[in-house]
Parts: structure tokens; C-alpha cells; sequence
């Protein structure tokens, strides 16, 4: 079991059948939360309603970045699309090679990717949090969509996060001036693995726009859930 790879352990063992445990997601400001390894793993009709919107609006290549489990190359491959998955972690991948050997498989940090041009890059699950910071969201977008094939666009969702800081009376239990609220620190432990503490950002869809604007992408809303929502962005 590498050490420092707590979801691919997690998936190896739910995909071997060897013990599985719930995944442990630390934060910086909130109190630990369990993400289940079978969520990993779920299938299109359990989807959220941002993910199903997402898959309406996949078209020709798609890159799935962040795939884990690939629960969306499954039903992307399953609808005759052509996928390539892109997963840092190794034992991720690894499955994903054995699970989907129709697809093609990267193990790779996306901004060290630079393999090929896609119709369509997916960022789901709040892929926009792997940039890390709000600052490095511009360079993130930028080297994201620099993959992007002629007329290709990048579909990715986020959440607005305020609703955490606000108290029952509607005030706010931390200084919002002090840094972007949308910046968390994480570190998820699964078993005797751990991944050690990482940048996660989540954006409001105003700050979204505005970085959005600022690297020359056009981004449409295409659905929003509560706090969350989906947006494709074009060059």
C-alpha cells in the first residue's frame, strides 16, 4: 500500500474486494468528513444533477481529469465517446487501465500534462480546487485550456462556499477580508495512507467570472444545484 496515496489504496481495495473503509477528508476549518469508497464507483443514475448535465454537454475527445474511479470515462465510453482519463494518483490509474482498456490512461499532475488536444476537458467533483489558491487559478485555466482542440471547451463545476462561515441569524463567524473564503486546506487519510495537507479553492461563480475574464475564456452557466454549479468555458 503506498503511503501517500490514500484513493488509489481506497479503490484498489473496494476493486479487490479486500476490506474497503470510508475515506477520511481533514480540513483546515471544518470538522472531518468520510467520503465513501463506493461513491467512487457510482453509476450514472447515481450521479448529482450537475455531473448528468455534464455529460449532456461532452462532445468528440474527451480528457477526464481527476478520473479515480471513472465512473464518468464508464459512461462516456458507454455512449461511444472517445476518453482519455488523466489521474495523479498511480493506483488509480492503474485500475483505470484495467477497468477501461478502451480508453487511453495518463498518470500525471495535470499541469505537467501536455499530451494530445481534447473536444472536451472535464473537471468534475470541483475540479477547479486542483489549482489550489485563487491565485494560481489563472495559471491553472491557461495551461488547461492551452489542451483544448479548436472549438473544444472545458466543462467544470464549483460551489460557493459562504453559506459555511454564515451563523443562524445570517452574520458571518469569520473575517472574509482576511483571505478568499473559497481557500481550504485538506488532507485525506485512508487506512495507514495518508496524502499530507493540500491547497483546495472553490470558487463563487462572481470570482469565477472574473478569472474566467482575465485569461480570455468565455464561460457560460449551464446548471446550477444549491450553492453549487456547472460552467463551460471556451476560448
Amino acid at each position: 500500500m503506498s503511503q501517500k496515496d490514500p484513493i488509489g489504496n481506497a479503490i484498489w481495495d473496494y476493486h479487490t474486494n479486500n476490506n474497503p473503509k470510508d475515506i477520511i477528508v481533514a480540513s483546515d476549518i471544518l470538522e472531518d468528513d468520510t467520503l465513501p469508497v463506493h461513491h467512487l464507483f457510482r453509476e450514472f443514475n447515481e450521479f448529482p444533477k450537475l455531473e448528468i448535465e455534464a455529460m449532456k454537454h461532452c462532445t468528440g475527445k474527451v480528457l477526464d481529469t481527476g478520473a479515480g474511479a471513472g465512473p464518468h470515462t464508464k459512461h462516456l465510453i458507454e455512449k461511444g465517446f472517445d476518453v482519455t482519463t488523466l489521474e495523479i494518483s498511480s493506483k488509480a490509474s492503474e485500475y483505470l487501465k484495467i477497468a477501461f482498456p478502451e480508453a487511453t490512461h495518463y498518470s500525471d499532475s495535470i499541469l505537467n500534462f501536455k499530451k494530445g488536444t481534447y473536444d472536451t476537458i472535464l473537471l468534475l467533483m470541483n475540479g477547479i480546487g486542483i489549482a489550489g489558491t485563487l491565485n494560481e487559478v489563472p495559471h491553472f485555466l491557461n495551461h488547461i485550456s492551452s489542451l483544448l482542440a479548436p472549438g473544444g471547451s472545458i466543462i467544470c463545476d464549483s460551489t460557493d462556499v459562504k453559506y459555511i462561515f454564515e451563523d443562524d441569524e445570517g452574520g458571518l463567524w469569520v473575517d472574509l477580508n482576511a483571505n478568499y473564503y473559497g481557500e481550504f486546506k485538506f488532507n485525506m487519510k485512508y487506512k495507514e495512507s495518508e496524502s499530507d495537507w493540500f491547497n483546495w479553492v472553490y470558487l463563487d461563480i462572481e470570482k469565477f467570472q472574473e478569472v474566467a475574464n482575465k485569461v480570455g475564456l468565455e464561460m457560460t452557466l449551464l446548471a446550477k444545484d444549491e450553492q453549487s454549479f456547472l460552467v463551460q468555458l471556451r476560448k
